[in-house]
């Protein structure tokens, strides 16, 4: 047994998905589940759909044909004959989405996002599994949510291992018994009440661990647009080193700095069952990749960057001069819980407390003006956080030069450093 995920670059146009079926017809000889994302940016359009259709805005139909031609100018190039039955289903699951927008709202925002949104990865699976039900594989279409049970935080549920775990292998697993591929969703769940809820952006590689466990899978195959597990984002360095093999604590550690290769749920559940996850490339499918894996000899030996834009550094101080204790502390957090805020750095003195965090636009804002009745607070916009993972002082001097730091944390084997 084992567990594919495709994210939205391996599946963005026809060629794409034909490239899929390649990179499947070379485990010919294993179960496979497949876990899917919504093709290329379909997940930003809805998000932008589900916004329009909260605001009752008529755009939200314009935005609704575009992503639905998108769709059906890949189906219709994949399959060209024999196609009725598959476009009938195609065009239902649209029909679905057009009649949710079509009445006004009355649910919460985060409710009608997982409703809306989760309709990308419906329509990315059933064009998959069309097309290779087409090329005679013996598949099947399972829908995620009825195996992933979650509860009611419908933007980032949690999983509820006990319920996902039984459904998983008393109901999902059997279907081997009489098919060779199993396709199903990333990114989508369902509370027990029966809701639709989604795993959190990025989810989708969640999604395969979460099979992964509960399918006892031999591996888990993530397949990325690069040739493996990288040193840096390419988009900030020329560079880049591929890391051969890594081990579960040192991605938990880089995602959660904020290394986007990994969704940062994802190695808990392969962690706990030592199932060894692959980061390979579908360019290039016959490269080695990277191995993620219990082993950690080999993490230290490159050292990691991982570059955070748009940050807010925001100083809090005490108005009277009284130490910024324990109170205070606990005060600042729950504001921060309130907001939706997280923090990326942080750092206190007697009468003071920085905070690093994403800008979060309105929700930040409003979080500042609420502390202001108790604290002075400043903050500075447009930061870069840079976390360098085993790094010296050569790494840190050569990549800094003459940019002035705001803040900086060192550990035995991290430095972040706050930098304009």
């Amino acid at each position: 047994m084992k567990v594919f995920k495709f994210g939205g670059a391996s599946v963005k146009s026809a060629q794409a998905v034909r490239n899929v079926e390649k990179i499947i017809s070379k485990f010919s000889n294993d179960k496979i589940m497949i876990v899917i994302s919504a093709m290329d940016k379909t997940t930003n359009t809805l998000e932008k759909l589900c916004n329009n259709y909260i605001n009752n805005d008529n755009e939200k139909f314009e935005i609704y044909n575009k992503v639905k031609d998108f769709h059906f100018d890949i189906f219709n190039e994949l399959i060209k004959d024999n196609k009725v039955e598959f476009e009938n289903i195609l065009k239902f699951e649209f029909e679905k989405l057009e009649s949710i927008i079509s009445k006004e709202n009355e649910s919460s925002a985060a409710k009608s996002y997982a409703q809306i949104v989760s309709f990308g990865e419906l329509f990315s699976t059933l064009i998959i599994y069309f097309y290779l039900k087409h090329n005679n594989y013996n598949c099947r279409w399972e829908l995620a949510g009825n195996y992933i049970i979650t509860d009611d935080n419908y933007k980032e549920a949690k999983v509820n291992w006990n319920l996902s775990n039984d459904k998983i292998k008393n109901i999902l697993e059997p279907k081997f018994d009489s098919s060779e591929i199993i396709i199903s969703q990333g990114f989508i769940s369902k509370s027990d009440s029966g809701t639709t809820t989604t795993l959190g952006r990025e989810g989708s590689d969640y999604s395969a661990a979460i099979f992964a466990y509960c399918l006892d899978a031999e591996c888990v195959y993530i397949w990325k647009d690069v040739p493996g597990l990288l040193n840096a984002d390419p988009k900030f360095f020329e560079n880049t080193q591929k890391l051969d093999y890594i081990s579960y604590r040192e991605t938990i550690e880089l995602a959660y700095y904020g290394a986007s290769i990994i969704h940062p749920k994802t190695i808990q559940p392969l962690q706990n069952k030592n199932i060894p996850l692959y980061i390979k490339s579908f360019k290039s499918p016959d490269e080695k990749g990277s191995i993620i894996q219990s082993k950690t000899y080999a993490d230290s030996l490159i050292p990691s960057y991982i570059f955070k834009k748009e940050q807010v550094l925001i100083s809090i101080s005490s108005k009277d001069f009284s130490f910024i204790a324990e109170d205070n502390l606990s005060h600042i957090f729950n504001k921060m819980t309130e907001y939706g805020l997280k923090a990326n750095l942080m750092q206190n003195s007697a009468i003071s407390f920085s905070i690093c965090m994403d800008d979060m636009g309105e929700d930040m804002l409003n979080f500042i003006n609420d502390l202001q009745s108790d604290f002075i607070v400043k903050y500075n916009e447009r930061m870069e956080l840079w976390t360098i993972r085993h790094y010296n002082q050569e790494v840190i001097n050569n990549l800094i030069g003459k940019r002035k730091i705001y803040l900086e944390q060192k550990n035995r084997t991290t430095v972040q450093l706050l930098i304009r």
